[in-house]
């Protein structure tokens, strides 16, 4: 399976929020919130989409702040395509991007609740730095703060 990469435009907007709200039910981010994301500017944003042929099977945001840091704002893969390295591709992508702008240092938050996601981020590097206790709302569900710093 190939999976392409390109950048996110509001067409993807059906797709993505499919997918939002089957991996995300409690806490999805509603189409406002993608739509205000992806309008931002180049320089602050980037979000980016994982297709097969042409089915959308994943995405992922960035934010840039400016400075040497950047901030990975969401990552979400099809369960159906679970396993195959497209959450490995979509985030790699998202480093290389934060390297290229010379972004010393990349953050996130995971739920706690979520092992899959850690393990993934785990693997490329990041590590955990602190806790927010009830990010996710309604289910008040922790974020793991993580932490991973760029080679440069």
């Amino acid at each position: 399976m190939t999976v392409t990469l390109r950048s996110m435009s509001v067409d993807d907007m059906p797709g993505v929020m499919e997918l939002e709200e089957k991996l995300f039910p409690e806490d999805a981010w509603t189409p406002a919130m993608f739509a205000s994301e992806v309008a931002e500017s180049p320089e602050r944003r980037l979000y980016l989409v994982a297709e097969t042929g042409a089915q959308l099977i994943g995405y992922a945001g960035m934010l840039f702040t400016g400075g040497p840091e950047a901030d990975v704002l969401t990552l979400a893969v099809d369960p159906g395509h679970w396993g195959n390295g497209t959450g490995t591709v979509l985030l790699q992508a998202l480093l290389d991007e934060a390297a290229a702008r010379r972004c010393e240092q990349v953050f996130l938050e995971v739920r706690a609740d979520n092992p899959r996601a850690r393990n993934l981020y785990e693997r490329h590097g990041f590590t955990e730095i602190g806790v927010r206790r009830g990010y996710y709302q309604p289910a008040g569900i922790d974020a793991i703060v993580m932490r991973k710093e760029l080679d440069r």
